[in-house]
């Protein structure tokens, strides 16, 4: 019986370290130990304006008075009307090739590789200007990303690509289209992988901290893998809360209990 009350010690001991603490699970909490219930210092979301990458897909719309003479300007995929609003996306979009250019109708290829949505605009409208109508025309000219596309891998609820059609999406809008994180998710280390020109790079965000709206990476980019790290927790196995461990733990007890008993009976 002295085996089982020390096994009893010793799995009770595991309850401390497995179970998971009620503030890992908690988004954003002010850590700064503020007593007010309101966002500290005036919390301003950050987003610098997104620069298009190679192999980003553009929407381009062009506009005027007689909008016959543009017509050639804007794909309707007629030939996609099964196709969901993704892949209509892929096929009407322009998609940025290797050297930074699209490839418009009339008007051959553009260089966009850096530039934003809105210097995009410019660049065309004045390409058009320039080469095929005056400005009484009125020629006016829309450049979208056809489609924010992300991927979510880890411990999220349906791991996969999601397209959002929206021109900005924070990491919090990413996770809630992805299922969520439950609870043997890390939220205090979530890593945003992202594109540069130069190569890949890593970044860390703590859910559980009000502050990670001040993050340059609180909202998501095209192409952005959203990786979210198991705690060491679910490795142990023992369960997610203490009434899980507990449950767990009785168990076992209990087996070990009968099988002593069994022994000492022989």
């Amino acid at each position: 019986m002295k085996s089982i009350k020390l096994l009893i010690i010793v799995l009770s001991s595991i309850i401390v370290s497995s179970c998971i603490p009620h503030k890992d699970t908690i988004y954003l909490q002010n850590k700064e130990n503020s007593t007010n219930d309101t966002i500290p210092n005036n919390l301003i979301e950050i987003q610098k304006p997104y620069r298009i990458q190679i192999n980003d897909i553009l929407n381009v719309r062009v506009k005027a008075l007689d909008q016959e003479t543009v017509e050639i300007l804007n794909p309707i995929g007629e030939e996609n009307l099964n196709a969901s609003s993704a892949e209509r996306a892929y096929f009407d979009g322009f998609t940025v090739d290797v050297h930074g250019n699209i490839r418009i109708p009339t008007l051959g290829y553009i260089n966009v590789l850096g530039f934003t949505t809105e210097e995009i605009e410019k660049i065309v409208e004045k390409k058009l200007l320039d080469e095929q109508f005056k400005s009484t025309a009125s020629v006016f000219v829309t450049v979208k990303l056809a489609g924010l596309r992300f991927t979510a891998n880890g411990e999220v609820g349906t791991p996969g690509s999601t397209v959002l059609f929206t021109e900005k999406v924070n990491i919090f809008e990413a996770i809630a289209n992805v299922g969520e994180i439950p609870l043997t998710g890390d939220k205090k280390d979530v890593l945003i992988i992202r594109q540069y020109p130069q190569g890949q790079k890593i970044h860390h965000l703590d859910l559980t901290d009000i502050n990670v709206m001040k993050s340059p990476y609180y909202y998501i980019q095209p192409n952005d893998i959203i990786y979210v790290k198991p705690l060491k927790q679910k490795s142990i196995g023992t369960g997610e809360t203490a009434v899980a461990t507990l449950s767990t733990i009785a168990t076992i007890v209990s087996l070990l209990t009968t099988s002593v008993l069994l022994f000492t009976r022989l």
